[in-house]
């Protein structure tokens, strides 16, 4: 920062800041006193409302660099080559914690990159799982209700978390994941990362043109590190910021943490008939199937200056998409292309996106959106309409992803089921795949959540869905809750 006097807000030297003007020695304060008003007024203002979801965070930039050529998959122009480097801005969160809540703690982590491409920014906003709890946005908000403070106790409850995952059985997977040996991780730098959605890819725009459909996987290159829930507990009590610590320090240290990024590409044409539904969030694609393909190679290295102005008002959207890449008819996902940014027109207000750590770096917004809370004036006297005759920006008339064909009726219609769909089977698959000690550690955590619920009913459906997913796995599940329950 330039050196010089403390000044008030509008530029004005400041010549006392240590004493409030007063109506001679010891007489009341004078509302004159400007400088005064003007810290206190801040100070109130300087909390923005929290994120609902996603509160406790860390971030970090860093660069991308692409190490294989998937041209025949995609146009976008940040993959456009061998070698070629994109910065990033990557924010690590935790899901149900609020702002003030400890890193170490048995929750999924946020994973959420922005790429500030040369064709704008894009986002992908995902987590250090490849599923989730459910496969419907419709359902987010009662299920984020149940993760969160009970209206009545103002504490989180075990009842109301196992009732509505008992309730929805789809969960099954990402309960058998969170209550797993990576529920808990180590550090930021020592998870995986995920997009979890599938996404479209093109090749092309135009009519001759192949669209492709992906998932992302960020494996860490400082291997998988987790803590025992023993571990955790001490840890969240003597280092709160445990994560977040971890993170700067690595980099302050020039331990630069790095991911290697692959995908898993489908053909659009194998998504009808694929034994599992796509485009459901609660499920994965086998690699047998479709094996991750290694892309590039994400690397983080230099730490925010301010915390507030660059990880608590930096804004993820999944609608944030550049050419050659779009969305798929995952339902969560389109849920979430506009649940993200209507929650930062919110929280951050209408200009989220032209503060730095938002707005596009390799390229310039030209947007004809005017005034709001916070704008800057960037746009000086320029006119604000298009189609304009007077050299403003204008349409391309190139979408950015493919159309997808679309028939049947309008309706409330559940995700279409394919022919190994069901709640349970990759649940059952991913407990078949731990090892004796890894299911024992599983059931042990699993039990000792379930052990806490009041009611009866509310066991036995919970214990139902696991026994549904292994039959062995539900045997053991019931008897450990038994012996904790007496």
């Amino acid at each position: 920062m330039t050196q010089g006097p403390l000044t008030t807000e509008a530029g004005a030297p400041v010549a006392d800041n240590q004493n409030s003007e007063t109506a001679g020695v010891g007489g009341p304060v004078l509302v004159q006193d400007q400088l005064l008003l003007e810290k206190l007024a801040h100070f109130n203002r300087e909390r923005i409302p929290e994120r609902v979801v996603h509160a406790r965070g860390a971030g970090a930039y860093g660069t991308f660099t692409v190490t294989a050529d998937v041209t025949p998959y995609t146009r976008a122009a940040f993959l456009s080559e061998v070698g070629k480097e994109t910065e990033v801005f990557l924010r690590f969160s935790t899901v149900a914690g609020n702002l003030g809540a400890a890193d170490a703690v048995r929750d999924p982590r946020g994973f959420a990159v922005k790429f500030y491409t040369e064709e704008g920014n894009y986002d992908l906003v995902g987590n250090n799982t490849p599923v989730f709890f459910i496969r419907d946005a419709i359902k987010f908000p009662d299920f984020i209700h149940t993760q969160k403070r009970d209206p009545y106790t103002g504490s989180t409850e075990a009842d109301n978390v196992w009732d509505f995952w008992s309730l929805s059985p789809e969960s099954t997977h990402q309960v058998t994941w969170l209550f797993g040996d990576r529920g808990i991780p180590a550090s930021y730098r020592h998870m995986d990362g995920f997009g979890s959605h599938t996404f479209q890819w093109n090749n092309s725009d135009g009519p001759e043109g192949e669209v492709f459909w992906v998932k992302y996987h960020f494996k860490t290159d400082q291997g998988i590190k987790n803590l025992t829930a023993e571990e955790a507990e001490v840890l969240a009590g003597k280092d709160p910021d445990s994560h977040q610590r971890d993170l700067r320090e690595a980099i302050e240290r020039g331990e630069f943490p790095s991911w290697t990024v692959g995908v898993q590409i489908m053909p659009a044409a194998d998504a009808a008939t694929y034994r599992f539904n796509p485009f459901d969030l609660t499920k994965v694609w086998p690699h047998a199937d479709y094996p991750v393909i290694e892309i590039g190679r994400l690397e983080l290295n230099r730490n925010p200056r301010n915390v507030f102005a660059e990880v608590e008002q930096s804004v993820f959207s999944p609608a944030h998409f550049v050419p050659g890449i779009g969305p798929s008819p995952d339902k969560m996902l389109q849920g979430r292309l506009f649940a993200y940014g209507d929650a930062h027109r919110y929280r951050v207000g209408i200009n989220a996106d032209h503060l730095p750590v938002n707005r596009p770096h390799a390229t310039e917004a030209r947007t004809n959106s005017r005034d709001g809370h916070l704008y800057d004036g960037r746009h000086g006297g320029a006119k604000n309409y298009e189609p304009n005759s007077f050299g403003g920006p204008r349409q391309t008339g190139r979408p950015l992803w493919r159309a997808t064909s679309v028939d049947g009726s309008t309706g409330n219609h559940p995700t279409s089921v394919h022919a190994e769909d069901d709640d349970f089977v990759q649940a059952g698959n991913l407990y078949r795949l731990m090892s004796q000690e890894e299911r024992e550690r599983l059931v042990a955590q699993l039990a000792g959540a379930i052990a806490q619920v009041s009611r009866e009913d509310i066991v036995e459906r919970a214990i139902g869905n696991f026994r549904n997913a292994d039959a062995e796995f539900g045997k053991r599940l019931e008897a450990a809750v038994q012996a904790l329950r007496g």
